[in-house]
């Protein structure tokens, strides 16, 4: 059985449009490939912590030396991991804050990077995404429009930094849903919406033809 993993990094909760589209796209995706193992992870609670000098210590201390407390620590960033490692598939929900991620995606990207097993670096000093072999799908939020010719498109780093931090770790096949003008008004954002589940039945081709 395949492995869908679900970040979700709204602060929103069920109002979450963000959140809202990847449930669709994932009841897309789960009628097209049938039964898959769905893992949530919730980010918008503020349960995974920022990274601190402590742990960036534990996780650079061998295990053989670590302390108790250094394994403790250690363990949020490895549960984080093996959960990215088990997927085949990752639906990441990730609003627009501030023209960017939300510090809590921005703190599990922190975890999941880890020297020596998401990425290396070569003997040339290039680096090495670790992780292969997963498709990626962010459905991306945001208040303004920034995509085609906005005037505000240089403001948008949130697809720019999702895309080179995934691309860091081995992820590269990804693809971007996005929903825009959320906060413009309510006939933007209608239509934002719409724009984001046409792309959401082109990115899941059975689920168009069935339409």
């Amino acid at each position: 059985m395949k492995t869908l993993l679900f970040v979700s990094a709204s602060l929103s909760g069920e109002s979450s449009r963000s959140g809202l589209l990847a449930r669709e796209l994932i009841s897309a995706l789960q009628a097209k490939e049938g039964t898959m193992r769905v893992v949530e992870r919730e980010l918008g609670t503020g349960l995974i912590p920022h990274l601190s000098g402590e742990y960036v210590h534990a996780i650079s201390t061998p295990p053989v030396h670590r302390s108790a407390r250094q394994n403790q620590l250690a363990k949020t960033g490895d549960a984080l991991i093996e959960e990215l490692e088990d997927a085949d598939t990752v639906v990441i929900a990730a609003p627009m804050y501030n023209f960017t991620i939300p510090s809590t995606l921005k703190a599990w990207l922190d975890y999941v990077a880890r020297a020596g097993r998401t990425f290396r670096y070569t003997a040339e000093g290039r680096p090495e995404g670790l992780l292969k072999d997963k498709k990626v799908y962010v459905v991306a939020s945001r208040g303004g429009i920034y995509t085609r010719d906005s005037p505000t498109k240089a403001m948008d780093f949130q697809e720019p930094y999702l895309r080179a931090m995934l691309n860091f770790i081995g992820l590269n096949d990804i693809e971007f849903i996005r929903a825009e003008g959320q906060m413009i008004s309510p006939v933007a954002a209608q239509a934002g919406l719409e724009r984001a589940r046409v792309a959401i039945r082109q990115a899941v081709p059975q689920i168009r033809a069935a339409a």
